[in-house]
């Protein structure tokens, strides 16, 4: 690997954001859910939860343009059991809807930790994830469309955030914990060998400053 892919990687670590995600319920459209992974990434999310759909939440990943690589998804078995981690996990709840209870969605503080809550591209997020949601958020439309397409709408929602992120000096340095942290940058920079060790059991080897293996675990030798 090169100096200039090793710092653009840690760059990108660096800048991640462990407490901000996205909580995607039931989205029927796999290239929907590709395209969110996509922006997660893009506004430095490191995490996804999904309560898949009738689709496995990975049979498409199109969209994504190898995002996927960079995101970890997490599935839940139910919508109860996300939001009760999440909620356990100190997130605020914000469920993109249309209603009557609804903010737009700038008046919201992303600085906190935040967890978007997006439903199906028919019928929105479901009355369960409603009952776990802290505040509902809308995107205030001039036209005579009432919503944006979902993956569309978690853009907006997450630029949003990631401004007022950015602004409070949040992606500045790392924030994630330091044994994650590691891990990621091992996978990141040595993904065969990351892959080898997990399939047999081993600790991934240590990395020098440069990011290189201290020791090959491929190698008997070393």
């Amino acid at each position: 690997m090169t100096p200039k892919r090793r710092q653009r990687l840690d760059s990108v670590l660096n800048r991640r954001q462990p407490d901000l995600t996205v909580l995607a319920e039931n989205l029927h459209k796999p290239r929907n859910l590709s395209a969110v992974v996509r922006t997660c990434d893009a506004v430095g999310i490191s995490d996804i939860h999904v309560v898949p759909g009738e689709e496995n939440p990975r049979k498409h990943w199109h969209t994504s343009q190898g995002a996927e690589k960079w995101v970890e998804l997490h599935t839940h078995e139910s919508t109860r059991a996300a939001c009760e981690q999440l909620r356990d996990d100190g997130f605020t709840l914000l469920a993109a809807h249309l209603s009557d209870q609804a903010v737009p969605y700038r008046e919201v503080d992303y600085t906190r930790p935040t967890a978007l809550l997006i439903g199906t591209e028919a019928f929105g997020v479901s009355d369960e994830a409603l009952r776990w949601a802290d505040r509902e958020i809308v995107i205030p439309m001039m036209g005579m469309s009432q919503s944006l397409n979902v993956s569309v709408a978690t853009a907006v929602v997450l630029y949003e955030a990631a401004a007022q992120r950015q602004a409070a000096g949040l992606y500045d340095r790392s924030r994630m914990d330091p044994a994650r942290h590691a891990r990621l940058r091992f996978e990141w920079l040595h993904p065969v060998v990351a892959r080898y060790c997990r399939e047999r059991g081993l600790a991934y080897p240590a990395l020098d400053e440069a990011g290189e293996m201290v020791r090959d675990p491929r190698d008997p030798g070393s």
